[in-house]
């Protein structure tokens, strides 16, 4: 009798919906999200969040998370090259860069300035032993360890002031990128925008009364478990679309949403 060979992959689902305020006001969604699964299970994610405040954040958003993930998927990376600790952080580094640029054309051709795409930016690539993010500004990257242990790879980069965060095209925007990289057995990872940072992250007060911000596990978990089972992807994301749009998201925030979610399985 033959068996069907399993086969290790990684199962993605994504959603950006409308915040009900941008909904009230009959505004666009300034959230972008984007993805590509890679040779040898290497997956590139990108998320972006357009400045409300900007005239064309939508546009920015857009702009930053095709033009990195294009970039991303052209670079040649390699067991070799995955295993040097610079090769991933640069790689990111030069996105960012690459998108920033695209963005300060795409303003010039429609005699804009760049603060009107303004949008922030997180970046990740992974795979099943290695995870490395780059951020711009709010948000949050996640990874979920063989151990059932949450990551947080990145933290909400927010300025002096509340809802003030830094931007792709701020001035000092790339000086101010977090990056991360990390290498152990991945079994999930998550990236999302500041509208659900909120509810995904717990914020714990050391010895020492400092204040240290983790990922939520009662958020996290069901939801990794449920990219896990996700046969259908065209269901999964109506799932997870309902799920951001549901009252029980809604009534702890009205701002833009955007989740990707990750999990490495065999199938």
């Amino acid at each position: 009798m033959k068996t069907s060979k399993q086969i290790s992959q990684w199962r993605i689902v994504a959603a950006s919906v409308s915040g009900t305020s941008h909904a009230k006001n009959q505004q666009l969604c300034q959230d972008a999200h984007h993805w590509q699964l890679l040779a040898n299970n290497v997956l590139v994610i990108a998320a972006a969040d357009g400045a409300g405040s900007a005239k064309l954040g939508k546009v920015g958003s857009m702009i930053a998370v095709e033009t990195a993930i294009e970039h991303l998927s052209l670079q040649e990376m390699t067991s070799d090259t995955l295993t040097n600790d610079d090769f991933l952080p640069n790689l990111l580094t030069s996105a960012m860069l690459v998108a920033r640029q695209a963005i300060e054309a795409e303003a010039e051709a429609c005699n804009h300035q760049p603060h009107d795409l303004a949008t922030t930016l997180i970046l990740m690539i992974a795979t099943p032993e290695i995870v490395a993010v780059a951020q711009i500004g709010d948000g949050l990257a996640v990874a979920k360890n063989s151990m059932g242990d949450l990551i947080a790879l990145t933290i909400p980069n927010n300025g002096e002031y509340i809802n003030e965060t830094t931007f792709l095209t701020s001035p000092q925007g790339l000086e101010t990128a977090q990056i991360k990289l990390w290498r152990e057995e991945i079994l999930n990872v998550g990236v999302l925008t500041d509208g659900l940072q909120m509810l995904a992250l717990n914020m714990v007060v050391g010895d020492g009364g400092s204040v240290t911000a983790v990922p939520y596990k009662p958020f996290f978990i069901p939801l990794f478990e449920f990219v896990a089972n996700a046969e259908d992807k065209i269901l999964a994301k109506e799932q997870l679309h309902r799920f951001l749009s549901s009252q029980r998201i809604t009534q702890r925030t009205d701002d833009d949403l955007t989740l990707v979610l990750a999990a490495f399985s065999s199938c």
